[in-house]
């Protein structure tokens, strides 16, 4: 199953806020729980041209029939093409979301087929070859979607300095309902 239910989605979030006001549950205070429009056919498609893949299609059909993020776990969803301005603020990309953008980098192959434990001694950016960030942790660490290889459409977890780079979910869907489902 790969489509999602956008309006189930979307009143769940609504949900989520009424029930957080004060934004007491971790990354609300950055995602505000809101959802960003649906990405256009178009633009997802030039993405994957541009970059020389084809997203995995829970990831995929998210991004364009519930929304680009950011509200979703951790510091919520990161945008898949241009960053959105929050609340009136210039939205500052991080140098994972940039690093994701350089050109052949997503096409390349995913190096790992077993989790890596930590911490990490290999340059990171040799690790992440061919995997989309999908959210920010904190404190150094980011969910990245795996985008090839023999684990196309996992979620995994780069904690370089203690937890190395492990699956976190065996898929988007998996992930994303988790958060939508949790305490």
């Amino acid at each position: 199953m790969t489509g999602w239910d956008a309006r189930g989605v979307r009143t769940r979030i609504r949900e989520m806020a009424a029930e957080d006001p004060g934004r007491e549950r971790f990354g609300a205070d950055t995602h505000r729980y809101e959802l960003a429009p649906p990405v256009p056919e178009a633009e997802i498609l030039a993405f994957e041209e541009a970059h020389g893949i084809v997203l995995p299609r829970e990831y995929r059909s998210f991004v364009a029939e519930v929304g680009d993020g950011p509200a979703g776990p951790c510091h919520g969803l990161l945008p898949l093409t241009v960053p959105r301005p929050e609340a009136g603020d210039e939205w500052a990309v991080d140098d994972e979301w940039q690093e994701d953008r350089l050109p052949g980098r997503l096409a390349l192959p995913f190096p790992l087929t077993a989790p890596l434990p930590g911490p990490i001694r290999r340059p990171e950016a040799a690790l992440t070859q061919g995997t989309l960030t999908l959210a920010e942790r904190g404190c150094g660490m980011f969910l990245r979607l795996v985008l090839n290889g023999p684990r196309r459409g996992e979620v995994w977890q780069i904690d370089p300095d203690w937890g190395g780079f492990v699956p976190a979910s065996t898929g988007f869907r998996a992930w994303y309902t988790a958060w939508l489902e949790g305490p």
